[in-house]
C-alpha cells in the first residue's frame, strides 16, 4: 500500500522501560516500502532502542555509507539528539536483506572500521547493530572450531567490531547483533565449516558471537522468516508459536554442542544479552506471532511458567533477567496501530524487575586427574552450588581455557612427558564466576612411540544415492590406542567425520565417483584406504524433494504433485518442505 494513502496514527502515551527493566527494540526504516515514513522524534515512546536501518556497502570493499532518507542532515541529527535526550538509544544497523557485507581482506576490514567510525561520530549514534544476512558470513571448508575461526570474513568482522568498540569505549558504546536462526540455532544440527553437504553459512554467526560475547550488549535473533529448527529437545520447532520462541531462546541461554559435537560446546549467553526478535505484523515478515502467544512465551521464559510442548533446559524456573523484545519494525508497528509496542510494553512494565544477582557460585571442589596418556589428561571435580544455578565450568591451564557443562572432561593435544597445572571455575546463569578450585598438577606420560595404524574401514558400501548425493557406510576400524575419526575423500575433496556413515551432497547427476575412507588413531597414524565406486543417478528434470540435499538457486523439485524452483542455496531439512518455506522455494506456474 503506498505511503500516501496510509491513515496517520496517533502515537500512544506510554512509559518507557522501568529502570533495570525489559527493553523493546525497534528497527526504523531509512526508506519507504509502503509501511509509511515516521520522523525519528515521532517514534512511539514505548521503544527504548531505535535501530536506524540500514547503513549499506558503497564503493570500495568494506566501505559503508549512510544517507538519511526524507531528511536534511541537520534535521536528522537533531532528531537523533532529541531521542537521546529522552533516554533512548539510537543505533545504526548495518546490512539488512539488501546490504551484503563481506570483509574478505584486511583492506576491507580497515575500510569498514574507518567508515563506521565516521558514520557513528557524524550522526551521534550510540552504537551499531550487525544485521548481516544473505551471503555476508560463511565458513570455509575445514573451519570447524567456532572458538578459533580461520575464514577471513569471520576473522575480519571480529577484529573490526573489537576495534570499533575499543575506539568508542565499552561503557559508552552499544554493540548488538540480529542474525537469522539459520546463522545461530541451526548450528546445533549443522556447522558450515565441518560438514560435507550442508550450507557453508549454517551457524556462521557463532564464532562472531563467541569472540565478542564480553562486549556484546545483546543478541536479538530473528525468530521469523525461518524454516523449522531443531531445539535442545531434538524436535523441530516451527515459527509463529510460543513453543518456537521459547526453544530458540533456551538454546542460547543454555548453550549447545555445535554440530552436536560435545567437544565444541557454545557457552550460554547472559540472560540480559538475549532478546526475542519478532515481526510487528503479518506484513513485516513470515512467522508473525499474535500478542497472546508472544506473552505465553514470555511467561515461560521470564516467569518460569513452562509450556507443555517445551521445557527450558538452562533453568526450570525461567530467566527473570531476559533482555526483552525486538521487532521488525517500528514502521510496521505504527501501520498496525502500535499493537506490538503498546501491548508488550504494558505487559513488560507490569513485571517487577528482578534484583540483579551478584552472588558467585562456590568454587569447584576435589579437582583430580582420573586418567592420562602421552597427549591427554582426564579431569573430574565436584559440582558447585549457586542460588540461580550453575550453567557450566571453565578448565584453565597455562593460557588455555576450555568451557564444559559437566563435572568432567578430557584435555587433548598435550605434549608428552610434560607437567600441566589445571584449575576449574564455575559460571552461573547471571554470568558470575566462582573462585578457582584447588590446582592439580599432572605430568603426561612419555611418548609411546606407537606407529601401528588402525585397520582399514571394512565393508565400505553405498547405502543410498540420488542424482546429486551419495550416502556411504562402513564398519568401524580397530586400533591399539583408539580410532579418533575417519577421512572421506573423492577427487580433490576431503572431509573428516567421527561416525561410520556420511552423506555427500552437491554431486553432478550421472557422474562416476570413487570414494575412499581411511581411519585415524589417537597417535595420528592413518589406516589403509577402503574404496567404493558409484555413479550418481541421471538427471530427469525436476527431482522429488528430499531432506539432506544441498540445493542451488534454480534447482527444480517436485512435491505434492507441484513443481518448485529453489530461490536461495540451502541444505534441506525435514520440515522445510517447499510449501512450508516460501523464502526458499517458489511455486512454478
Amino acid at each position: 500500500m503506498p505511503a500516501a494513502i496510509i491513515a496517520p496514527a496517533t502515537v500512544p502515551v506510554a512509559s518507557a522501560a522501568p529502570a533495570g527493566g525489559y527493553k523493546i527494540v525497534g528497527y526504523w526504516h531509512n526508506f519507504d516500502n509502503g509501511s509509511g515514513f515516521i520522523r525519528l522524534r515521532d517514534v512511539s515512546p514505548d521503544f527504548d532502542v531505535i535501530n536506524v536501518s540500514f547503513a549499506e556497502p558503497s564503493g570500495a570493499a568494506g566501505n559503508i555509507a549512510f544517507t538519511p532518507y526524507n531528511y536534511s542532515e541537520a534535521d536528522f541529527k537533531a532528531d537523533v539528539a532529541y531521542l537521546k535526550s529522552k533516554g533512548k538509544k539510537v543505533i545504526i544497523s548495518i546490512g539488512g536483506a539488501n546490504g551484503q557485507v563481506q570483509l574478505t581482506t584486511i583492506a576491507a576490514r580497515d575500510a569498514f572500521v574507518s567508515s563506521m567510525k565516521g558514520i557513528i561520530e557524524k550522526y551521534g549514534f550510540d552504537g551499531l547493530d550487525v544485521d548481516f544476512e544473505g551471503h555476508s558470513l560463511y565458513l570455509n571448508k575445514g573451519d570447524s572450531d567456532f572458538r578459533n575461526p580461520t575464514t577471513p570474513v569471520i576473522v575480519n568482522l571480529i577484529d573490526a567490531l573489537k576495534s570499533i568498540n575499543g575506539y568508542f569505549g565499552t561503557d559508552k558504546f552499544t554493540l548488538t547483533m540480529a542474525p537469522e536462526t539459520f546463522f545461530v540455532q541451526l548450528g546445533y544440527q549443522f556447522y558450515g565449516g565441518s560438514c560435507i553437504s550442508c550450507d557453508s553459512r549454517a551457524g556462521a554467526y557463532l564464532p562472531v558471537i563467541h569472540a565478542t560475547r564480553d562486549i556484546l550488549d545483546w543478541l536479538q535473533v530473528q525468530n521469523y522468516n525461518s524454516g523449522p529448527i531443531t531445539g535442545l529437545d531434538d524436535q523441530y520447532h516451527t515459527m509463529g508459536s510460543a513453543d518456537f520462541h521459547v526453544a530458540m531462546a533456551d538454546m542460547v541461554l543454555t548453550g549447545f554442542p555445535v554440530a552436536k559435537n560435545a567437544n565444541q560446546f557454545f557457552p550460554a549467553l547472559r540472560q540480559e544479552q538475549v532478546l526475542l526478535g519478532l515481526p510487528a505484523n503479518n506484513n513485516a515478515g513470515g512467522g508473525f506471532t499474535p500478542v497472546a502467544e508472544v506473552q505465553k512465551a514470555l511467561d515461560a521464559l521470564i516467569k518460569g511458567q513452562q509450556l507443555a510442548s517445551y521445557k527450558t533446559r538452562g533453568s526450570a524456573t525461567g530467566y527473570p533477567n531476559l533482555g526483552g523484545l525486538m521487532t521488525w519494525s517500528i514502521n510496521w508497528d505504527k501501520y498496525n496501530n502500535f499493537e506490538f509496542s503498546s501491548k508488550h510494553r504494558a505487559y513488560l512494565n507490569a513485571i517487577v524487575p528482578p534484583v540483579p544477582d551478584t552472588q558467585a557460585p562456590g568454587a569447584p571442589a576435589g579437582l583430580l586427574s582420573t586418567a592420562k596418556t602421552a597427549t591427554t589428561v582426564s579431569l573430574a571435580w565436584g559440582a558447585s552450588t549457586d542460588n540461580v544455578g550453575v550453567t557450566g565450568y571453565t578448565v584453565k591451564y597455562g593460557s588455555v581455557s576450555k568451557d564444559v557443562t559437566g563435572t568432567s572432561t578430557q584435555i587433548t593435544g598435550l605434549a608428552p612427558d610434560t607437567n600441566y597445572t589445571f584449575t576449574v571455575v564455575a559460571k552461573d546463569a547471571a554470568g558470575n564466576v566462582s573462585p578457582a578450585s584447588g590446582a592439580v598438577t599432572v605430568r603426561t606420560n612419555a611418548a609411546s612411540g606407537d606407529v601401528s595404524p588402525p585397520t582399514a574401514p571394512g565393508n565400505l558400501t553405498v547405502t543410498a544415492k540420488t542424482s546429486t548425493s551419495v550416502s556411504l557406510g562402513w564398519s568401524a576400524s580397530t586400533d591399539n590406542v583408539g580410532v579418533t575419526g575417519y577421512t572421506v575423500a573423492f577427487g580433490s575433496s576431503t572431509s573428516s567425520v567421527t561416525d561410520t556413515t556420511v552423506t555427500i551432497g552437491g554431486l553432478t547427476p550421472g557422474t562416476a565417483y570413487t570414494f575412499s575412507v581411511t581411519a585415524v588413531d589417537a597417535a595420528g597414524n592413518r589406516s589403509a584406504a577402503s574404496f567404493v565406486s558409484v555413479t550418481t543417478n541421471p538427471p530427469s528434470g525436476a527431482q522429488p524433494w528430499a531432506a539432506g540435499i544441498a540445493y542451488k538457486t534454480g534447482d527444480e523439485v517436485t512435491y505434492g504433485g507441484k513443481t518448485y524452483t529453489c530461490r536461495q542455496p540451502h541444505t534441506s531439512l525435514q520440515g522445510w518442505e517447499p510449501p512450508n518455506v516460501p523464502a526458499l522455494w517458489l511455486l512454478k506456474a
